[in-house]
C-alpha cells in the first residue's frame, strides 16, 4: 500500500510517551508464540479438509486458544479485537459438537446487528460445507414468513438478533429445548445497544445444561456481570493486548479542535486520495451533517445509519462494494456490521477532538485476519498526523 505522503501530511512516527499523557504511540505486531496448526486443535478431518479448501492456513491467536476449550464443552469467554477471527473460533466448535441426527435447533448465535448476523451466517455456511447442518439467520428487517418457513423445515444452527429471536420464541416458532450451545457474539456491542434484557430473557429460555460461549472486543463490567450470571466456571481467553493486531492495517490519528475537524478530514482525504473511504461518526445527526457537507464537495457520497430501512442499507452496501460509492458516511452503530474487502480503503472515525485514519493495505484474505471494524481495530503502526 502506498503510505500517506509524509511531506504533505507531515506524519510523525510515534516513539515516545510524555508523563500523564500518551503521545505518538507506535504499536508493534510481535508474537513469540510457537506456530500452531488447525490440525493441532482437535478438529475433525471434515473440518480440516474444508479449511484447506477455502484457504485457511494457520489459526489466529484467538482461534488457537479458544477452539480447544470450546471443543471440550466448557463455557468460555474470548476477548480479542475485531478482525482477528472470532467467528471461526466459535463456528468450528459448533460444527464439531452438534448431533447430525437431531434436526432440532441445537445452537443459537446472538449478534448485535442485522448485518453482523448475516455475515456470521455466510461464514457458517462456508465453514459447514462438509457438514450436514442447516443454518438460518433470523433478523429484523427481513420477511418474517420466510423465517418461519425455515424453522418449520428444521434449523440446527440459528443465528439472529435478540429482538427477532424473542419474537420467534414468543410465537412458539423457535424451540430452544434441545439447545446445546448458546453464543453471544460481540457481547459488549449488544449491551451498548441496550439488548441486555432481551439477552437475559433468551438465556433463561435455554436449557440449564448448555454450553455458553461469549466473544467480545472489550470486557467492561456489564459484560463481566452477564458472564458471571449465565456462565458456569467459564474459562477465559484474553488476547486484547495492543500487540494482537490486524497485519494489513495502518492507523494514524490527530487531535483537532471541534470546529476544525471537517477541514482536517478534507485535508486527510485530499492527501490520501483513497479509491474509496468510510467515515464513521458517533451520532446519526453527525452522519447527516457530514453527508450534507461532503455531498457539496464530492460525487459518489452516501450515508448509512440505524434508521435507514434494511432494503436501502443493502442497496448502499452493494453500491459501495461495487465501487459506485466513493465516500460512505456511517454511524458507529452499524460499524461492526460492515465487512468489505476492497483494495486500499481508508476509514476515518471522528471521536470528540480526534480523527482516526485507518488504511487497509489490500483486499482482506479469506483467512482469519479481516478488519471488519476499521474504526475500532488497533493497527500494527499507529502514527500521529500533526494538525
Amino acid at each position: 500500500m502506498e503510505r500517506l505522503r509524509a511531506k504533505k501530511c507531515n506524519l510523525v512516527e510515534a516513539s515516545e510517551k510524555t508523563p500523564g499523557r500518551q503521545r505518538n504511540v507506535k504499536l508493534s505486531n510481535v508474537s513469540d508464540s510457537p506456530a500452531v496448526r488447525f490440525s493441532d486443535l482437535g478438529l475433525s478431518e471434515k473440518s480440516l479438509q474444508r479449511l484447506q479448501t477455502i484457504g485457511f492456513q494457520d489459526p489466529s491467536p484467538i482461534q488457537a486458544s479458544f477452539i480447544p476449550i470450546a471443543l471440550s464443552g466448557q463455557d468460555c469467554t474470548g476477548q480479542a479485537r475485531t478482525g482477528t477471527g472470532k467467528t471461526a473460533a466459535f463456528v468450528l466448535p459448533i460444527l464439531e459438537r452438534l448431533d447430525p441426527n437431531d434436526t432440532r435447533t441445537q445452537a443459537l448465535v446472538l449478534c448485535p446487528t442485522r448485518e453482523l448476523g448475516e455475515q456470521v451466517a455466510v461464514e457458517c455456511h462456508r465453514l459447514a460445507a462438509n457438514h450436514e447442518f442447516r443454518t438460518a439467520v433470523f433478523v429484523g428487517g427481513r420477511p418474517l414468513k420466510a423465517q418461519l418457513n425455515e424453522l418449520r423445515k428444521g434449523v440446527e444452527i440459528a443465528i439472529g438478533t435478540p429482538g427477532r429471536v424473542i419474537d420467534l420464541i414468543d410465537r412458539k416458532a423457535l424451540d430452544l429445548s434441545a439447545l446445546k450451545i448458546a453464543v453471544l457474539d460481540e457481547a459488549d456491542r449488544m449491551l451498548d445497544i441496550g439488548f441486555r434484557p432481551d439477552i437475559e430473557k433468551i438465556l433463561r429460555r435455554c436449557p440449564t445444561e448448555r454450553q455458553t460461549l461469549l466473544l467480545s472486543a472489550t470486557m467492561p463490567a456489564p459484560v463481566e456481570r452477564l458472564a458471571k450470571r449465565y456462565m458456569r466456571d467459564a474459562k477465559r481467553v484474553n488476547l486484547s493486548e495492543e500487540n494482537v493486531v490486524v497485519d494489513t492495517v495502518d492507523q494514524y490519528y490527530t487531535t483537532v479542535d471541534e470546529d476544525r475537524k471537517f477541514g482536517m478530514l478534507v485535508r486527510i482525504l485530499a492527501c490520501e486520495r483513497p479509491k474509496q473511504a468510510l467515515v464513521f461518526t458517533r451520532t446519526k445527526r453527525g452522519a447527516e451533517r457530514l453527508h450534507r457537507k461532503f455531498s457539496g464537495k464530492l460525487q459518489g457520497v452516501a450515508m448509512m445509519n440505524g434508521d435507514l430501512p434494511q432494503a436501502k442499507r443493502d442497496q448502499v452496501m452493494a453500491r459501495f462494494r461495487a465501487g459506485k460509492i466513493r465516500l460512505l458516511v456511517a454511524t458507529d452503530v452499524v460499524g461492526r456490521g460492515i465487512d468489505i474487502s476492497v483494495f486500499r480503503i481508508s476509514s476515518i472515525t471522528t471521536f470528540p477532538n480526534i480523527a482516526t485514519i485507518t488504511c487497509t493495505a489490500s483486499a482482506a484474505p479469506d483467512g482469519s485476519h479481516r478488519p471488519n471494524e476499521a474504526g475500532r481495530s488497533r493497527s500494527s503502526r499507529a502514527s500521529r498526523v500533526n494538525s
